[in-house]
């Protein structure tokens, strides 16, 4: 562990940690970080790494994902329980990208992938810096809502995402829990930090529990907290999530997935608003905004008995419908101009032009990944296109045929409904993932469950697909 404080730099005071198992690593970035002006703490572990928290201020983190003991995910999680406001850069090997996006997901700010670029490294750290106050350690305020206004905003979208813009105003001033339902990728979690970000709780923290990806058995942890030697791997006393969110909103990501008894806690702590920690007998009381997102149809679980009624009008309060991509196409130049100028800033590039034909080609993809697909997909164009142009050809969607729409080529003379198009490139997915669900949700960008959801909607059958009598539509 080690420390340098710089001269002058504005950035002299902001204590940056730097978390590795490889000496190296850590003496590099060390360097690269102090000859900016930066004061670096590193450690070695995960657990020296929560140690170093706990005793001295820490302004910006920045770990590595592969580690042994804590990896770097439990690490962020961790360590955004004990500062909420904490901006946290995981480091990823090229290639392991799906470890980037799930940290991400779980929190981070950012990832950088090794080997990683020196310039690039301090201009990331300056940046993110230079949008965060000091803060003190165990204390929580908003992370990220209130830096970007201007990037979660609604206004200058579609009609129907004015209008919910101007419900999401009318209510932000309240309390009241809010559900919020849509397909994967629509945004729901952009929509909770707007409205965190207009209510009188944004300077506090604003949380995010994801509540699907996180297994049953560490759920209850991760909402409640645990104290030290209530089960075997308790070495320390936990704050829970919903602790962390003391003064600040609550977002229950997926809480379609929680299971019949974590049902139970989390309808005893919206009655009383108190949480009880795991192993302990002491009940503490908590005061947060709670907003909670699926993309599951809640009334029909209400009905199968999957999930409890009494839950539901809890969390319903308020019930906001954010509508798939395909059904605001007219959102798309705009969200596509957007994601074009903030990626292209972000290689430190001129802003890619996008032509006529690639934004009505965009227009017509049926997105079945929504907004989070169409994010995507500009990113990795972005990085292949040539001449600072996009063309159809740079953008990598699920192996599809891309062609622009209304071509003889490739409508072979007939209309296809966006159910059709969207039919055909679920097919076509997991033809190209050898009929593997968990790869063809990867490849069209959305959840394993929404994949399995639209097989069902559009009757898709598997028993034919050995024998080649699935209708496949064909890339030619």
């Amino acid at each position: 562990m080690s420390g340098h404080k710089g001269d002058d730099s504005p950035e002299a005071a902001r204590n940056v940690l730097v978390v590795d198992d490889d000496t190296h690593i850590l003496e590099v970035m060390e360097a690269r970080l102090e000859s900016a002006g930066f004061h670096v703490v590193t450690a070695t572990s995960g657990k020296q790494a929560l140690e170093i928290m706990q005793s001295q201020p820490v302004d910006l983190m920045i770990s590595d994902i592969r580690m042994p003991g804590i990896g770097g995910i439990e690490l962020l999680k961790e360590a955004l329980a004990v500062q909420p406001q904490l901006p946290v850069i995981l480091l990823t090997a090229y290639g392991t990208i799906p470890d980037a996006v799930h940290s991400v997901k779980s929190g981070a700010l950012d990832y950088i992938t090794k080997p990683f670029d020196g310039r690039a490294l301090i201009h990331k750290v300056s940046e993110i810096l230079q949008q965060h106050s000091p803060v003190e350690p165990g204390m929580a305020s908003s992370r990220s809502a209130q830096a970007h206004p201007d990037q979660i905003s609604l206004s200058g979208l579609s009609a129907v995402m004015n209008e919910l813009q101007s419900v999401i105003e009318r209510i932000a001033p309240s309390d009241v829990n809010v559900l919020l339902l849509g397909e994967s990728g629509v945004g729901k979690e952009r929509i909770a930090r707007l409205i965190h970000h207009l209510g009188p709780r944004r300077e506090r923290p604003f949380v995010v529990v994801d509540c699907g990806a996180t297994p049953t058995g560490l759920l209850e942890s991760e909402l409640f907290g645990h104290v030290r030697g209530s089960f075997t791997h308790a070495v320390r006393d936990k704050k829970g999530l919903i602790e962390a969110a003391e003064g600040g909103t609550l977002l229950l990501d997926e809480v379609g997935n929680i299971s019949p008894e974590m049902q139970v806690r989390l309808l005893r702590f919206l009655e009383d608003r108190k949480i009880r920690k795991i192993g302990d007998i002491r009940e503490i009381p908590v005061d947060c905004r709670v907003i909670a997102a699926t993309n599951t149809d809640l009334p029909a679980e209400v009905e199968a008995g999957n999930f409890r009624q009494d839950l539901y009008y809890r969390l319903r309060v308020v019930t906001l419908k954010i509508p798939p991509l395909r059904q605001r196409k007219e959102d798309i130049p705009l969200l596509a101009k957007h994601f074009a100028e903030a990626f292209s800033k972000k290689q430190g590039t001129p802003p890619v032009k996008l032509p006529k034909d690639v934004v009505h080609w965009l227009q017509e993809y049926p997105w079945p990944g929504n907004v989070r697909e169409l994010k995507n997909a500009l990113e990795a164009g972005i990085v292949l296109c040539r001449d600072n142009t996009l063309r159809i050809g740079d953008l990598q969607l699920a192996g599809l045929p891309l062609r622009a729409p209304g071509t003889a080529a490739a409508d072979k003379g007939r209309s296809l409904s966006l159910d059709d198009s969207e039919r055909n490139a679920i097919l076509r997915a997991l033809k190209e993932s050898g009929w593997v669900q968990k790869d063809a949700a990867q490849l069209l960008g959305i959840s394993r469950r929404a994949l399995h959801y639209k097989i069902k909607k559009y009757g898709i059958d598997f028993s034919g697909r050995k024998a080649g009598l699935l209708d496949v539509p064909s890339e030619s």
